[in-house]
């Protein structure tokens, strides 16, 4: 086993037992993630109807989606992550049968239809939900990665995302919350960073090279610079969108 190799094992035992990787491992909370494309010209009028639907949502006892407006990158223009815990809670006969019911009543549902040019969900396990809401509540910027991985790859990429949110962690920036596909659209996983503002999230520019040496080697990588020749051996797809928060 050479130096490089035992580097990275001693890094992932370390991340293993870190609280960030207990969590991570216990991250059994269900979320459907719905990419969302506006029909041209719709874009302000879906959003409203969107907002209607998550306080029909509240009404009928469903947690409110945590969503974000694309500012640049992927192809979508509302990214909504829908809380559901777990299968069984989100469609439970009388759950599904008063959803309908409210849905119907208020006519929504067309009209939403109507404004959507594309649409894709996947269905993931995520991080515990009150986690998530916080850091929403705190933060109005977002970087989304998703990711398709290589075959057999995916346990490796996840172990990647540890890393780099290891990184980060260490230079006391922000780490991702992780999001692992279970079904759906063809996304292996994604991570989501939240920051109070770009400014936030350019904050990592005025990290010192001799820092982000110290922090990348101490997370396993071999430097900062292989960072992301590291990740791509394990992507088959990668994209990248800075979003905002919907106000």
């Amino acid at each position: 086993m050479n130096a490089k190799t035992v580097l990275r094992v001693a890094a992932f035992l370390i991340i293993l037992f870190t609280p960030l990787a207990a969590s991570a491992q216990q991250q059994r909370y269900l979320y459907r993630t719905e990419l969302i494309q506006a029909t041209p010209g719709k874009f302000v009028e879906l959003i409203d109807l969107l907002k209607q639907k998550s306080a029909l949502d509240q009404q009928v006892g469903d947690e409110p989606a945590l969503w974000m407006r694309h500012s640049q990158g992927d192809r979508w223009d509302v990214m909504r992550v829908v809380p559901m815990q777990s299968y069984s809670a989100y469609y439970g006969v009388a759950r599904i049968e008063l959803r309908d019911r409210t849905m119907r009543s208020a006519g929504l549902l067309p009209k939403i239809h109507d404004d959507i040019a594309w649409e894709e969900d996947v269905f993931v396990y995520g991080p515990p939900l009150e986690a998530l809401r916080k850091a929403f509540a705190e933060g109005a910027f977002f970087h989304v990665e998703m990711f398709e991985s290589l075959p057999d790859k995916r346990a490796e990429l996840y172990h990647e995302r540890e890393m780099e949110n290891a990184y980060s962690a260490a230079l006391g920036q922000p780490t991702n919350f992780i999001f692992v596909r279970d079904q759906g659209a063809a996304w292996d996983i994604f991570t989501i960073g939240v920051y109070r503002n770009l400014k936030h999230y350019a904050e990592s520019s005025d990290v010192t090279p001799e820092a982000q040496a110290a922090a990348a080697k101490s997370a396993g990588f071999d430097s900062a610079a292989d960072i992301g020749p590291y990740l791509r051996k394990f992507i088959r797809l990668h994209h990248d969108t800075l979003a905002v928060a919907v106000k």
